[in-house]
């Protein structure tokens, strides 16, 4: 790691995002109130959905972890050695920040490692657990949202970056947002920047539906948690034992489609309003796209980005994909 520290310290971006309660309490009526009733995804990651989400990575079903894992196992040499010396590395929606750690134990040259997170607890239990294990690391928490108008430290403008952005997380949004997505990360990291960018692949039906399907239900219990969240967090009257957990397959649009059915007709009383829900009414939680090699770096050349390498299982379970961001020519 560098020895040569920036004179930069935790960098808070997030000075325009509401308050999370609000945002939750805006999203939520919003939802509820549309014809085809949802949620928005992000909202599934409170502190208990996360220790959710933590446990369905360990269940035999699911394969994404634990196949993206040894995929950056064996092809960190190749993204170390095609980083330049005293680059950042810039994670997306860090979090507890676990894959990285692959990353930065073989990219040894590295000027540090920016963690851009909306939480401020997890980026400092982060960084507190990475100092730890990289003492000589520079480690810059910047708590923002990177979908949003996010903007690195100025200091940060000359440096080669490169981004890094696991877990599939680019298959929970629709063709269009993803590319916007992946858009504005380019704006981000900026001109001649790389981004290394997990994408889950088409591959079996039953292998997908039981994924989000598995056998101890604890999917069903992250996605039921949405609603006790609104419980807790904003006095919803949810009553969990009327709603049950769903993962379909979407054949059409290559995507699973998880949501929450109503097993009964009833009322909901949510933020002062009366939500009427019809037996089997559905609310949309979570798309999850999956991708062919060739369609993802379609998508990535919608963004601006020019796809390069492409690492996969043995399987072809999941895909790592190596994104340059071409310089500008005067």
């Amino acid at each position: 790691m560098s020895n040569t520290a920036l004179k930069v310290g935790a960098f808070d971006a997030s000075t325009t995002t509401e308050p999370a309660d609000l945002e939750f309490a805006r999203a939520l009526l919003a939802g509820l109130r549309s014809p085809e009733k949802s949620i928005p995804c992000r909202f599934l990651y409170d502190r208990r959905g996360s220790e959710l989400f933590e446990a369905i990575t360990e269940l035999p079903e699911y394969y994404p972890t634990r196949t993206e894992t040894a995929i950056l196992e064996t092809c960190a040499a190749d993204i170390r050695d095609a980083t330049p010396t005293g680059s950042l590395l810039v994670e997306f929606g860090s979090g507890s920040s676990t894959k990285t750690e692959i990353l930065l134990s073989a990219l040894d040259r590295l000027k540090g490692y920016v963690a851009i997170d909306i939480s401020p607890s997890a980026l400092q239990t982060a960084k507190l657990r990475l100092s730890a294990r990289f003492p000589s690391l520079d480690i810059f928490p910047v708590a923002g949202d990177f979908s949003r108008g996010l903007e690195l430290p100025i200091e940060f403008a000359p440096i080669p970056k490169i981004g890094f952005f696991p877990g599939s997380t680019i298959g929970n949004l629709v063709p269009d947002d993803a590319a916007a997505l992946l858009a504005n990360m380019g704006r981000i990291l900026g001109e001649g920047s790389r981004l290394i960018v997990g994408a889950d692949l088409r591959k079996d039906h039953d292998i997908l539906l039981a994924a989000y399907n598995d056998a101890q239900g604890v999917t069903a219990e992250f996605n039921l948690n949405i609603l006790a969240r609104a419980n807790r967090d904003l006095s919803a009257k949810f009553d969990l034992e009327k709603f049950e957990h769903s993962a379909t397959y979407d054949s059409e649009n290559g995507r699973i489609d998880m949501s929450l059915v109503s097993i009964v007709d009833q009322v909901v009383p949510v933020l002062g309003y009366e939500i009427s829900f019809a037996k089997g009414e559905a609310i949309h939680t979570e798309h999850s796209h999956k991708y062919d090699i060739e369609g993802f770096q379609g998508l990535a050349r919608r963004a601006g980005w020019t796809p390069k390498r492409v690492w996969t299982d043995s399987e072809a379970l999941f895909s790592i994909h190596e994104l340059h961001r071409p310089p500008i020519q005067d």
